[in-house]
C-alpha cells in the first residue's frame, strides 16, 4: 500500500514539474520578439555611441581650426571645446537613452537629478568652471604668458593649457603645474610677460678703497656696449645704498622681455669680469677684528 501511495507522489511530482517547465519555456517564447529588440537596441546604442564618439573629435577638431582662423585666443579655444565636449556627450547619453526605450521625459528628469546631485557634491568643480570663464573674460593671462601666483605655497611657470576646470603651467624645468581655476581667479597673479618691456635691475656691492666713479662708469660702459639694453630710455647707475662692509652701487635698463634673463645673466658675468681687470674689489661678507694691547705697568 505505501510503494502504490510513493509511486503517486512521484508521478504527481514530475506533472508539476513538466507543467512549470512549460510554463517557463511558454513565458520565453512570449517574452522572445521583446529580449530580442532590446538586444538590438542595446547593440545599435553602442554602435551609436562609438560613431558619436568619432563624430564629437571631427566637431572639435573643426571647432578648434575655425576658432584659430579666426585668431580667437588660445585659451579661449581650449575652453570652448572643454565646454563643447561635455554638452555633445550629453546629447549623446540623452540620445541613447530614448533609443532604449526610455521617455523623454524620464531622461531629462535623470540628467537634471544627476546635474543637481553632481553640482551639489562637487561646488568646487562649479568655482573653478566660473573661475575659467572669469580668466578668459577679463584676460589676466593668456596661454604662453609667464605668470606667478602670488601667494603662500606658490607656483610659477608659462601658461600651457587652460581647461574648463584647471590651468596647466610649464616650469622652466618642464614639470606640468595644474591650478584649479577657482583658485586662480581668488588669488593674487603677476603676469610677467604681460609688457613687451621689462625693467632690469641689478645691484652689486664695491669695497670701500674701490674708487665709485670708475665704478660707475665701468657699469654705464657696459649697458651701452650690450646689444639687446634699450639705452635710450631711462637706463641709470647709482650708488644704492652704503652698507656695513661695502658700497652697494646699482644699475636700471629697460629690456625686451623675452631677452630679460639672457641679458641679466649676461651683464652679471661682464661686470665682475670688468671689475677684476679694472681692480674693483667685490668684497664678500666678513668682520674685521682689532685686538688692543695694554701697556704692561
Amino acid at each position: 500500500m505505501e510503494i502504490i501511495q510513493n509511486a503517486d507522489v512521484q508521478d504527481i511530482n514530475v506533472d508539476q514539474v513538466k507543467e512549470e517547465a512549460g510554463r517557463i519555456y511558454t513565458y520565453i517564447q512570449e517574452q522572445m520578439p521583446s529580449l530580442i529588440g532590446f538586444c538590438v537596441r542595446v547593440v545599435m546604442a553602442i554602435i551609436l555611441f562609438l560613431v558619436a564618439r568619432k563624430l564629437i573629435a571631427w566637431v572639435l577638431r573643426v571647432l578648434k581650426k575655425s576658432l584659430t582662423n579666426m585668431n580667437v585666443d588660445k585659451g579661449v579655444i581650449q575652453f570652448a571645446c572643454s565646454i563643447a565636449k561635455l554638452v555633445l556627450y550629453l546629447l549623446v547619453i540623452f540620445n541613447i537613452g530614448i533609443s532604449l526605450g526610455i521617455k523623454e521625459s524620464s531622461v531629462a528628469a535623470l540628467l537634471g537629478t544627476a546635474g543637481v546631485t553632481v553640482g551639489l557634491a562637487l561646488q568646487g568643480g562649479l568655482a573653478n568652471v566660473a573661475g575659467g570663464v572669469m580668466i578668459l573674460l577679463f584676460k589676466p593671462f593668456q596661454v604662453g604668458d609667464y605668470i606667478i601666483q602670488d601667494q603662500a605655497n606658490g607656483c610659477e611657470g608659462t601658461v600651457s593649457k587652460i581647461d574648463m576646470y584647471y590651468t596647466t603651467l610649464l616650469s622652466v624645468d618642464n614639470k606640468n603645474i595644474v591650478i584649479p581655476n577657482g583658485t586662480l581667479a581668488n588669488s593674487t597673479v603677476i603676469n610677467v610677460t604681460a609688457r613687451n618691456h621689462r625693467r632690469l635691475e641689478i645691484k652689486v656691492g664695491i669695497s670701500y678703497q674701490s674708487d665709485i666713479h670708475q665704478a660707475r662708469n665701468i657699469l654705464e660702459k657696459i649697458l651701452l656696449d650690450d646689444p639687446d639694453t634699450k639705452t635710450d630710455s631711462e637706463m641709470v647707475v647709482f650708488v644704492d645704498e652704503l652698507g656695513e662692509s661695502s658700497v652697494i652701487m646699482g644699475l636700471r635698463v629697460w629690456v625686451e622681455t623675452e631677452q630679460y634673463w639672457p641679458v641679466k645673466w649676461r651683464l652679471n658675468q661682464k661686470i665682475k669680469e670688468e671689475f677684476d681687470a679694472r681692480g674693483i674689489e667685490i668684497p664678500y661678507r666678513q668682520m674685521d677684528v682689532h685686538i688692543h694691547h695694554e701697556e704692561e705697568r
